[in-house]
């Protein structure tokens, strides 16, 4: 009876989703809420990534609550399956019985990896307002380096204090320049509280790459936190 209800609930999802891709059709002109994102990030923010310009300025309050939510789940997650021991950086702790040591290939490749991983990252965060990338993206790049770290060295301790104060400094100075982009500009995380700068230099957009930057230290400490405590 089971199988028979399942197979009637897979040829239900099959013909909803095979109306969608039939229904489906490619936009052939922009809309005009996508010229007016297309026209105002470059000219008023002085952003050549559109998509950074809107997430970091038009969508300000949006993504100070995504960057709330993973807080909440990384402190969430930090109480479930926290210990009462502090944790000291890179200290080394008895050995597990029954833990498998990392390979060779392991710990060698992190030695040659890492270095790389934790400069694209460092990459993606302060270009973010020139290309692809962000502080979201490059910040889960950083963790994902703290994540190889830890394979590579099991007993290795992260210090999660040293990260908590980090992240939450980062916090209060974002909130900090959306309340400066209210009193003097036009908005809650309004990058133009600074000089906009020559368009597509390193140094320009306003205060977008400050903003991004704070994003990945917060979205790669927050991140690294919930790596550490699913180890434990």
């Amino acid at each position: 009876m089971s199988r028979v209800f399942n197979l009637l609930v897979l040829v239900a999802l099959a013909f909803v989703f095979t109306g969608l891709i039939g229904a489906y059709d490619e936009r052939q002109i922009l809309s005009a809420l996508a010229i007016r994102y297309l026209t105002e990030v470059p000219q008023g923010l002085g952003a050549p990534n559109v998509v950074t310009g809107i997430l970091i300025s038009f969508r300000g309050f949006d993504t100070l609550g995504e960057v709330a939510v993973l807080f909440m789940v990384a402190a969430s997650v930090g109480t479930l399956l926290g210990g009462k021991e502090k944790d000291a950086v890179m200290s080394e702790a008895p050995e597990n019985v029954g833990r498998r040591p990392p390979s060779e290939l392991v710990r060698n490749g992190a030695e040659v990896v890492l270095p790389l991983i934790f400069l694209f990252g460092a990459y993606v965060i302060m270009n973010g307002h020139l290309s692809a990338g962000g502080g979201f993206q490059g910040g889960a790049v950083v963790a994902s380096g703290v994540m190889l770290l830890m394979l590579a060295y099991p007993r290795g301790r992260i210090n999660l204090d040293v990260l908590s104060i980090t992240e939450s400094l980062a916090g209060v100075v974002y909130v900090t320049i959306g309340i400066l982009g209210i009193v003097f500009a036009g908005g809650f995380l309004d990058s133009t509280i600074l000089p906009r700068g020559e368009f597509g230099a390193f140094i320009s957009a306003g205060a977008i790459p400050i903003i991004s930057a704070l994003l990945g230290i917060k979205v790669g400490a927050e991140l690294s936190v919930i790596i550490d405590r699913f180890r434990s």
